[in-house]
């Protein structure tokens, strides 16, 4: 068991860890358990009911958050022409063709945080799969990166869309702001993720759906949260 701070050793004092407390009630709490100096991001996970061996049982999709990360995305679109313009004007941070597959192949370069692609130009991106794969950027129809309305898909990244997938464990961890956002917006932005991730239930996915939703800090104690209670909602 690894050995904990002062800090965290405090913060964990004002948690009942046999209790499952309501959104607010937690909201509340996790901002009060941040132990660090920087301004923590605070972190969903959840435990699903679903087995992800079972391509009908997997989970995962994306959502806005109303208020966004906390984090600039940087992101990269490889398209051609015109789209190229959309991108730029839509606010991507870098747009362009090959010559990026190019720069990523030959420099190792993936100073960006999202990659969107439009369908004509996959051919290409496919060649740097084994690059992209490993870091989680390689663009996917599912998470709305391969899609020739470059525009929206620029201004929504831009605008804090998150994108939530079940592991292998069958777990979900995404970020919901940070701890600065305060109770409101960290409320906002938790109801949008459960709402997404609720409706995105599997119809073959037998018995109790939400096994565990925690709430936790950078660095910080997690936070139990009444998941049938969500599921109610």
């Amino acid at each position: 068991m690894p050995k904990r701070g002062k800090k965290y050793i405090e913060s964990a004092k004002l948690v009942d860890r046999e209790k499952l407390y309501d959104v607010e009630e937690a909201i509340e709490l996790v901002q009060k358990t941040s132990t660090t100096k920087f301004d923590s991001t605070v972190e969903l996970a959840l435990r699903l009911g679903v087995d992800p061996k079972h391509a009908d049982q997997q989970v995962r999709g994306t959502t806005v958050l109303p208020h966004g990360t906390g984090k600039t995305k940087k992101v990269l679109v490889i398209a051609k022409a015109d789209k190229i313009k959309e991108a730029e004007e839509a606010g991507a941070d870098f747009a362009g063709g090959e010559e990026y597959i190019e720069k990523i192949q030959q420099e190792n370069w993936l100073d960006f945080d999202v990659l969107i692609a439009t369908p004509d130009m996959m051919g290409v991106v496919g060649k740097i799969g084994r690059l992209l794969g490993p870091k989680g950027l390689m663009p996917n129809p599912k998470s709305g990166t391969v899609t020739f309305d470059v525009a929206q898909a620029v201004e929504e990244t831009k605008a804090g869309k998150i994108e939530y997938r079940v592991d292998k464990s069958a777990i979900i961890n995404v970020p919901i702001g940070k701890v600065s956002f305060g109770t409101e917006k960290l409320t906002d932005n938790f109801k949008a993720v459960m709402s997404a991730v609720i409706k995105a239930k599997p119809a073959s996915a037998k018995g109790k759906y939400l096994r565990s939703v925690t709430l936790a800090t950078t660095m910080g104690p997690g936070i139990r949260l009444n998941g049938s209670k969500l599921m109610e909602k």
